[in-house]
C-alpha cells in the first residue's frame, strides 16, 4: 500500500501552477485535502489560485533562471514549510528546427525541464527519506517514448524526466518514497500556444486531446498506487507501446511530419 496514505493533509508543492495541467493538479490536491504550496512565474494567477485554494504559500519564480531553484528551496525553509509531496510540472517547449531557433529557446527547456526539475528533487528528496513518506511526480509527457523532429530538444527533455523518473522509483520506494512519471499526450492548455504549434482547430477540439482535469486526476492516483508510469488514455497508451512495436526511424519519421 501507498506509503502516502499514512500522510495525513500532506505539503504538496506543486511547480508551473498557473495554468493547465499544473492548476489542475492543485485543484484535485485540494480536493484531497492537501495543503498547497504553489509557484510560478505569473505572480497574479497564482497568488489568486492561491487565496481560492486556501494555499499555504504562493511563491513566484523563474526555475529555470540562475538560482531559481536554490531561492525557492530558502524560501520554503525561511516559511519552515517541509514538503511531502513535490510535483515538478513547469516545462516548457518550442516549435521549430535545432538550426532555426535561438539558442536560449532551446537551452532554456533545459534548464527548467530538466535542470531544475532534478536541482529541486535533490533538494527535496533527502527529507522525504529520512521521514520514510512522501511523494514525487514528474510530468513528463507522451513525447518521452521517441524522438521528435521539429521539437527535438523538448522530446529529449522529456525522455529525460521519463528515465530519471523511473530510476527514482526503483531507487526510493525502499524508503517509502512514491514516485511517478506522467505521460500525457496533447492536452487543452495553453502549451500549444507558448509552443508555437501549428494546432489544427479539428484537433484542438478532438476526443485526443485530453481534459487537463482528467490527467490531474490520473497523475494523483498513479502516484498515490505508486505506479512508475502513468499515462492518461487508452489512445495514449497504445500510441507509447506502438513505439515499441515500429522501427524508431518510421516513428521519427512520422512524428517529424506531424509536427511540420
Amino acid at each position: 500500500m501507498s506509503s502516502l496514505r499514512n500522510l495525513n493533509n500532506p505539503v504538496t508543492l506543486v511547480t508551473g501552477a498557473s495554468s493547465g495541467i499544473g492548476e489542475e493538479i492543485a485543484r484535485e490536491a485540494a480536493r484531497r485535502g492537501h495543503r498547497l504550496v504553489l509557484t510560478a512565474r505569473r505572480t497574479d494567477r497564482i497568488a489568486a489560485l492561491a487565496a481560492e485554494l486556501g494555499a499555504l504559500a504562493a511563491i513566484p519564480g523563474d526555475l529555470s533562471a540562475p538560482g531559481g531553484v536554490a531561492g525557492l528551496v530558502e524560501e520554503l525553509s525561511r516559511r519552515d514549510i517541509a514538503v511531502d509531496i513535490l510535483v515538478n510540472n513547469a516545462g516548457v517547449g518550442r516549435q521549430g528546427s535545432v538550426a532555426t531557433l535561438p539558442a536560449a529557446l532551446q537551452t532554456g527547456q533545459i534548464d527548467l525541464n530538466v535542470r531544475a526539475l532534478t536541482e529541486l528533487t535533490i533538494a527535496l528528496l533527502p527529507a522525504m527519506v529520512a521521514r520514510g513518506a512522501g511523494g514525487i511526480l514528474n510530468v513528463a509527457s507522451l513525447a518521452a517514448f521517441q524522438a521528435g523532429p521539429n521539437l527535438a530538444v523538448y522530446f529529449a527533455t522529456k525522455a529525460y524526466v521519463l528515465s530519471f523518473s523511473e530510476a527514482l522509483h526503483e531507487e526510493a520506494k525502499a524508503a517509502g518514497v512514491n514516485v511517478t512519471a506522467l505521460c500525457p499526450g496533447p492536452t487543452r492548455s495553453e502549451f500549444a500556444d507558448v509552443a508555437h504549434l501549428h494546432m489544427s482547430t479539428a484537433l484542438r477540439s478532438s476526443a485526443l486531446v485530453a481534459d487537463p482535469a482528467e490527467v490531474a486526476r490520473t497523475g494523483l492516483d498513479a502516484l498515490e498506487r505508486n505506479r512508475a508510469i502513468a499515462v492518461p488514455g487508452l489512445a495514449n497508451r497504445i500510441a507509447a507501446f506502438g513505439t515499441r512495436l515500429v522501427p524508431r526511424s518510421v516513428a521519427r519519421r512520422i512524428a517529424g511530419r506531424i509536427q511540420k
